[in-house]
Protein backbone atom coordinates (compact mmCIF):
# COMPACT_ATOMS: atom_id res chain seq x y z
CA UNK A 1 0.00 0.00 0.00
CA UNK A 2 2.62 2.46 1.15
CA UNK A 3 4.36 2.13 -2.56
CA UNK A 4 1.42 2.35 -4.63
CA UNK A 5 0.42 5.40 -1.98
CA UNK A 6 3.69 6.93 -2.70
CA UNK A 7 4.14 6.57 -6.31
CA UNK A 8 0.59 6.00 -7.60
CA UNK A 9 -0.29 4.28 -10.74
CA UNK A 10 1.07 4.17 -14.21
CA UNK A 11 4.64 3.20 -14.06
CA UNK A 12 6.72 0.40 -15.48
CA UNK A 13 6.65 -2.92 -13.27
CA UNK A 14 10.20 -3.32 -12.82
CA UNK A 15 9.56 0.22 -10.95
CA UNK A 16 6.94 -0.92 -8.50
CA UNK A 17 9.15 -3.97 -8.16
CA UNK A 18 12.45 -1.96 -6.95
CA UNK A 19 10.22 0.31 -4.65
CA UNK A 20 8.06 -3.01 -3.17
CA UNK A 21 11.65 -4.83 -2.67
CA UNK A 22 13.29 -1.49 -0.80
CA UNK A 23 10.16 -1.00 1.12
CA UNK A 24 10.24 -5.15 2.43
CA UNK A 25 13.83 -4.06 2.97
CA UNK A 26 12.62 -1.16 5.45
CA UNK A 27 10.50 -3.50 7.03
CA UNK A 28 12.59 -5.95 7.67
CA UNK A 29 10.77 -8.74 5.58
CA UNK A 30 12.73 -11.30 3.45
CA UNK A 31 12.64 -11.63 0.22
CA UNK A 32 14.36 -12.70 -3.09
CA UNK A 33 13.85 -11.10 -6.21
CA UNK A 34 13.52 -12.94 -9.56
CA UNK A 35 13.92 -16.33 -8.88
CA UNK A 36 14.20 -19.10 -11.27
CA UNK A 37 10.86 -21.32 -11.40
CA UNK A 38 11.48 -24.48 -13.44
CA UNK A 39 9.12 -26.38 -14.89
CA UNK A 40 9.02 -29.96 -15.14
CA UNK A 41 7.58 -31.99 -18.41
CA UNK A 42 7.52 -35.62 -18.44
CA UNK A 43 10.79 -35.61 -16.14
CA UNK A 44 12.41 -32.89 -18.73
CA UNK A 45 13.37 -29.73 -16.67
CA UNK A 46 12.57 -26.60 -18.57
CA UNK A 47 14.00 -23.49 -17.28
CA UNK A 48 12.78 -19.61 -18.15
CA UNK A 49 10.78 -19.29 -15.85
CA UNK A 50 10.96 -16.09 -12.78
CA UNK A 51 9.29 -15.21 -10.02
CA UNK A 52 8.56 -11.79 -9.50
CA UNK A 53 9.03 -12.29 -5.63
CA UNK A 54 9.26 -14.50 -2.84
CA UNK A 55 8.65 -13.24 0.21
CA UNK A 56 9.70 -15.10 3.42
CA UNK A 57 10.15 -18.21 0.98
CA UNK A 58 6.58 -18.57 1.23
CA UNK A 59 4.74 -16.38 -0.68
CA UNK A 60 4.78 -15.91 -4.30
CA UNK A 61 4.67 -12.34 -5.40
CA UNK A 62 3.12 -11.44 -9.48
CA UNK A 63 3.46 -7.65 -9.73
CA UNK A 64 1.82 -5.63 -12.40
CA UNK A 65 1.18 -2.50 -13.78
CA UNK A 66 -2.06 -2.72 -16.14
CA UNK A 67 -5.31 -1.17 -15.88
CA UNK A 68 -7.40 -4.36 -15.30
CA UNK A 69 -5.40 -7.83 -14.44
CA UNK A 70 -6.10 -9.96 -17.19
CA UNK A 71 -7.15 -13.75 -15.95
CA UNK A 72 -3.96 -15.60 -17.45
CA UNK A 73 -2.52 -13.63 -14.43
CA UNK A 74 -3.95 -16.15 -12.05
CA UNK A 75 -3.49 -19.39 -14.36
CA UNK A 76 0.14 -17.57 -14.54
CA UNK A 77 0.60 -17.62 -10.42
CA UNK A 78 -0.83 -21.08 -9.76
CA UNK A 79 1.64 -22.80 -12.42
CA UNK A 80 4.22 -20.65 -10.39
CA UNK A 81 3.04 -22.10 -7.00
CA UNK A 82 3.11 -25.78 -8.57
CA UNK A 83 6.54 -25.30 -9.59
CA UNK A 84 7.69 -24.12 -6.91
CA UNK A 85 5.50 -26.53 -4.11
CA UNK A 86 4.23 -23.53 -2.26
CA UNK A 87 0.81 -22.97 -1.60
CA UNK A 88 0.26 -19.22 -1.35
CA UNK A 89 0.58 -16.50 -3.89
CA UNK A 90 -0.35 -12.58 -4.37
CA UNK A 91 -0.80 -10.88 -7.33
CA UNK A 92 -0.17 -6.62 -6.87
CA UNK A 93 -1.61 -4.61 -9.76
CA UNK A 94 -0.23 -1.49 -9.39
CA UNK A 95 -1.93 0.20 -12.39
CA UNK A 96 -4.97 -0.22 -10.62
CA UNK A 97 -6.23 3.78 -9.14
CA UNK A 98 -7.10 2.36 -5.88
CA UNK A 99 -4.38 -0.61 -5.18
CA UNK A 100 -7.71 -2.35 -3.01
CA UNK A 101 -8.76 -2.74 -6.32
CA UNK A 102 -5.95 -4.69 -7.90
CA UNK A 103 -4.73 -7.74 -4.64
CA UNK A 104 -5.63 -11.13 -5.47
CA UNK A 105 -4.41 -13.94 -3.24
CA UNK A 106 -4.13 -17.44 -5.32
CA UNK A 107 -3.61 -20.35 -3.73
CA UNK A 108 -3.13 -24.08 -4.36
Amino acid sequence: MEVHKALGPGLLESIYEEALCYELQLQGIAYERQVAADIIYKDHVIKGQRLDLLVEKEVVVEIKSVSKTPDVVISQTISYLKATNLKRGLIINFGERRLIDGVKRVSV
